[in-house]
């Protein structure tokens, strides 16, 4: 009998269990993590705190990269605003999309597959704020549940905008405008998670963009950069960084030195001055403080942790080196190169820094990754995550493509064109509307590119194996036809 109650009770037991178990509701699915995107106009990888700028104070943006990751080689796949926008957005390369220069391609913009517009229809609450600058056109594009944008290049101060459809004008210093209204976004109430795409003008000069690309318009002129009157004196008296090249105008590129009529030749004259890099600084200042807001609402609304922060930038920008500007659009390190900041802390571990090659068109595939949405499969990108965890796949690139399709925006840079491919060692540029014009350098000894190998017999070898390298990228990442 002892046997028999002592058997029954485990059945009884048993069935309890069962019961409850059955009875249990599902465990509650991990919440999908809010995204802030946060884009900045021509900063370079060096003008931020955290990547090595001497003194310029951005310790807002700082701590995206002190709570989260650094990546030190990251690199915008086509060194111009338009394009590697685009290519942010969707994952692919400018001759996949189609945005290749800066001229007025409003209506393609409307058409591209951007990761939030694919965000939108999985649930997220979407937000655009800044300038989309692909096209002059400021309405709302696909995808967006809030739509807050300037048209083409807008200006810093009393902007007009386009708010859902509605164009008004708003007091005040534009990237205070936009940053007011990011966390405005940020502290709505919801019950999804959300994704802000804040793409600020700064540091951008100020000009109006007419619908060719030209400069000229109802607020038209020459470039100027102009901080918010607050920071107008900030950094007063202090010496500017300089690179090694910032004195070689251009040796060693024959592209660079033709003697175009009306352009002033490569010299001291044509690099950019102490004041505009001053001021290009000054203006930061404002987005860093708007960057600290956004991190307040986010912390005082319970979201902060949820929250994946990226902070990059479009490209980077010309200090002086080799003689350059304003001209930016080039394969050089200065302006390929980009600052790429990922805070996420179930994720990604304090102080992570990453050396792996990460490029722009990895921007779509990672957010979706981290947003557990299935993106296309025509990306030309792949998710970081892996990285994130210290897991560098043996699939890893160990090279990519850098490409730029030439306009008459630059007179110096017309028929300037190129496909160029970087590896750790190496980097090769071949200018497609110049014929004996292309360059080739050894990183590992000559970091700032100042000596152009093209012609030296000790590295014929090294520039065939380069140039097969570039036609097996330039395969790798052809448009598909379906």
């Amino acid at each position: 009998m002892r046997l028999r109650y002592k058997t029954l009770g485990l059945g009884l037991t048993l069935a309890a269990l069962l019961f409850t178990a059955c009875s249990q509701p599902e465990p509650a699915a991990e919440p999908r993590p809010n995204i802030v995107f946060v884009l900045l106009d021509d900063v370079r990888w060096d003008e931020l705190g955290a990547s090595g700028h001497p003194w310029v104070q951005t310790p807002n943006f700082d701590r995206v990269a002190h709570e989260g990751a650094l990546f030190t080689n990251a690199f915008a796949t086509t060194p111009l605003c338009s394009p590697n926008r685009a290519t942010i957005l969707t994952g692919q390369y400018a001759h996949t999309h189609g945005i290749t220069d800066n001229v007025d391609r409003s209506e393609q913009s409307h058409e591209l597959m951007t990761f939030p517009r694919i965000m939108n229809g999985a649930g997220y609450d979407t937000a655009f704020i800044g300038k989309w600058h692909m096209g002059v056109d400021d309405t709302p594009r696909p995808g967006f549940n809030y739509w807050y944008s300037l048209q083409g290049q807008g200006y810093h101060f009393d902007p007009d905008v386009n708010e859902n459809g509605e164009r008004k004008k708003v007091e005040g210093y534009t990237t205070d405008v936009f940053g007011e209204r990011a966390v405005e976004f940020v502290r709505k109430d919801r019950d999804q998670p959300f994704l802000l795409y804040l793409s600020h003008k700064v540091v951008h000069p100020n000009i109006f963009q007419n619908a060719d690309g030209s400069p000229e318009g109802p607020r038209g002129g020459a470039e100027k950069y102009t901080p918010a009157p607050r920071h107008v004196n900030l950094y007063e008296g202090e010496t500017m960084p300089r690179r090694p090249n910032y004195t070689s105008y251009g040796k060693d590129k024959p592209a660079l030195q033709r003697s175009i009529p009306g352009v002033v030749p490569l010299g001291p004259d044509s690099r950019t001055d102490d004041a505009t890099i001053l001021n290009r600084l000054r203006m930061l200042s404002s987005a860093d403080e708007g960057m600290g807001e956004i991190f307040k609402a986010l912390d005082e609304t319970g979201q902060l942790e949820n929250t994946v922060i990226v902070l990059t930038s479009d490209h980077g920008y010309f200090y002086g080196e080799h003689g350059l500007g304003r001209e930016r659009r080039l394969a050089y390190e200065e302006t390929a190169r980009v600052p790429l900041f990922i805070r996420y802390p179930p994720l990604i571990s304090a102080g992570t820094k990453i050396d792996d090659f990460v490029l722009s068109v990895d921007d779509a595939p990672t957010i979706l990754d981290l947003a557990g949405v299935d993106g296309p499969d025509d990306l030309h990108g792949r998710s970081l995550t892996p990285l994130f965890r210290g897991e560098t796949p043996a699939d890893w690139r160990k090279s990519f493509l850098i490409e730029y399709y030439s306009d008459t925006v630059m007179p110096r840079l017309v028929k300037m064109g190129y496909k160029a491919v970087r590896t750790e060692k190496w980097k090769y540029i071949h200018y497609v509307d110049l014929e004996d014009v292309d360059e080739l350098y050894n990183l590992e000894t000559d970091p700032y590119e100042m000596k152009n190998l093209i012609n030296d017999e000790a590295a014929k070898q090294d520039l065939s194996a380069m140039k097969a390298e570039l036609d097996r990228l330039l395969e790798e990442t052809a448009p598909v036809s379906y």
